[in-house]
Parts: structure tokens; sequence; C-alpha cells
């Protein structure tokens, strides 16, 4: 029995040009290396249809979507890692300094912190406030839009990013 999961040229076309559109609507903007970024679409095409989410293609998903939400694509790292070195960790989100080949893509450091680390964090209690809210407050992990209400909204009104995405800030 072969257990190789497979994606079509159709299904990467497919998603390679959604990714173009969103990234461009949001002011981001995909690698220019068009045959690197759709192995990275197939990349995030298998673990969606491994895990049932976009784990990024370049970090090894736990299989768990509540402990792998911080790199489901778009990860929690993207923007950092663009501002710091003009490239997200697995090289799909680059700047416009790259796109106008004025700075080049090297090595990516890893911010995603160790397990034990996420566990620690993941057990603190949600941050205090000395005063009280009406509503709780609630932060895209992707882009850091926060609202206030009863629950986060489906959709990230700035970056698209799903309900599972956003985070319970205050």
């Amino acid at each position: 029995m072969n257990n190789e999961i497979t994606v079509t040229p159709d299904e990467i076309g497919r998603l390679y040009e959604r990714l173009t559109n969103e990234a461009v609507a949001s002011g981001y903007h995909l690698n220019p290396d068009v045959e690197l970024t759709k192995e990275l679409v197939k990349g995030l095409l298998i673990n969606e249809k491994r895990y049932g989410y976009w784990s990024c293609p370049c970090r090894l998903a736990s299989g768990k979507k509540d402990e792998d939400l911080d790199i489901i694509c778009p990860c929690d790292y993207r923007d950092a890692d663009l501002g710091d070195y003009d490239t997200c960790y697995c090289g799909l989100y680059v700047s416009q300094a790259v796109i106008d080949g004025v700075k080049t893509i090297g090595v990516i450091p890893e911010r995603r912190p160790p397990v034990v680390e996420r566990e620690k964090s993941k057990s603190k209690t949600a941050k205090s406030s000395i005063f009280s809210l009406p509503l709780p407050i609630w932060r895209c992990r992707v882009c850091g839009y926060l609202c206030a209400r009863e629950e986060p909204p489906e959709v990230c009104p700035i970056c698209k990013a799903k309900k599972d995405r956003f985070e319970h800030f205050l």
C-alpha cells in the first residue's frame, strides 16, 4: 500500500495564484523564484492533506493543530524574519528589496522556540490588566491586528488568517 501523498500541478497552480493574489493585496511578496515557490506551495498542500492545515513546509509539524498554530502559513515569525532578513524562514515570502534585487536571500535562523519553551508559554495564564475591560481583546498571531469583542472574527480583516490564529490578548 502506497501512503505517499500526491498533489497535482493544477492544485499547485491554483494555490500559487491564490497566495500571489493574497500577498499582493496585503502588501507582501512571494519569492520571485517560481520553481522554488511552487515547491513550497506543494509542501503546504501535502501538509494540508496530511494534517488538515497548512503547516509551514520547512518545519516539523506535530500533527496537532493547537500545538502548531504558530507555524501555520503564514507563520507567526514571518514578519519578524522579513524585517530582519528580508525573507521568511522557508523563503516563501520576501521583502521588496529582494524583489528589486537589492538584497539576496541568505540563511535565516529559526525563531520558533523549542517545544519545552512553547509548553511553558502555553501554561502561563492570560495577561492580567490593572483595569477591567467590557470585552476581551483578541490579537491575530499573524499580523498583530487587535479587536475587542466576545469572540475573535472568523477571518482577520487585515491578513485573512482564520479565527483559530487569534489569541486572547487581554
